[in-house]
């Protein structure tokens, strides 16, 4: 694949779309040797990639790709849908020393009907999330700068997430940083041509939007971060966030 990544194979789109029309157990396993060589196989690369050119901008994130790869298959225990495979791939970039889901990282999902870039904290624990509100409370000029930079607004949007009703417990509602606090998550998130999927235009486009968001992602994690050092100073077990 080189330095970069050109694209995924035609073949993979041509997967995924028969996958949809066919989602079960014996289609599957009849096309398993196309998804390996079409789909994983190129999304590993993509990853190594990507952790190539994070090293100038993000180095901690540089993820093992069978880690940061999401599997194919579905979680249906709670869902209504029993379809048991997904229709697209996708891959979530952590912070070394960080859970996957308990800090700020990068994300990204390639599909026959859309390529997914986004970024942030979107399924915080309790611990994660307080700390986001408290440092949110304190920095909320310099996150509201962050988030309006032209570029970033320009390649992801606005700020996502679910918010409450009402400022969490323990804030005034006047607060400067109401709108902020009430977050429950919070996320850039943007989607895409899929006709990208096929071409280096893929990784150069995830590339740019990850370079744009990462001062944002930073911003995120910065609590997170000085908490866990705080921690493994002590000789204490690294906190679980």
């Amino acid at each position: 694949m080189g330095a970069g990544f050109y694209g995924f194979p035609r073949e993979a789109m041509t997967f995924f779309r028969g996958l949809a029309r066919h989602n079960n157990r014996e289609w599957f396993l009849a096309h398993k040797p196309i998804y390996e060589e079409c789909v994983r196989a190129p999304m590993l690369a993509l990853i190594e990639a990507l952790n190539a050119a994070l090293a100038d901008f993000a180095p901690a994130f540089a993820t093992d790709p069978a880690k940061a790869m999401y599997r194919i298959y579905r979680d249906v225990r709670f869902s209504n849908d029993k379809t048991p495979y997904k229709t697209h791939v996708a891959a979530s970039l952590s912070r070394r020393g960080m859970p996957k889901h308990g800090a700020a990282g990068y994300y990204f999902g390639v599909g026959p009907k859309e390529v997914e870039v986004g970024g942030g904290i979107y399924l915080p624990p309790p611990e994660t999330l307080a700390a986001m509100r408290r440092h949110l409370a304190t920095h909320h000029e310099r996150f509201r700068r962050l988030a309006g930079v032209p570029r970033l607004v320009r390649l992801l949007g606005e700020i996502q997430g679910d918010r409450l009703a009402r400022v969490p417990k323990g804030y005034l509602p006047d607060h400067p940083a109401a709108d902020l606090l009430r977050l429950k998550q919070c996320y850039l998130y943007t989607t895409l041509d899929p006709a990208i999927a096929t071409t280096p235009r893929l990784f150069t486009t995830i590339v740019e939007s990850f370079i744009a968001m990462s001062p944002l992602i930073d911003f995120l994690n910065e609590p997170l971060v000085a908490a866990n050092r705080r921690q493994s100073g002590k000789g204490l077990p690294l906190l679980r966030i």
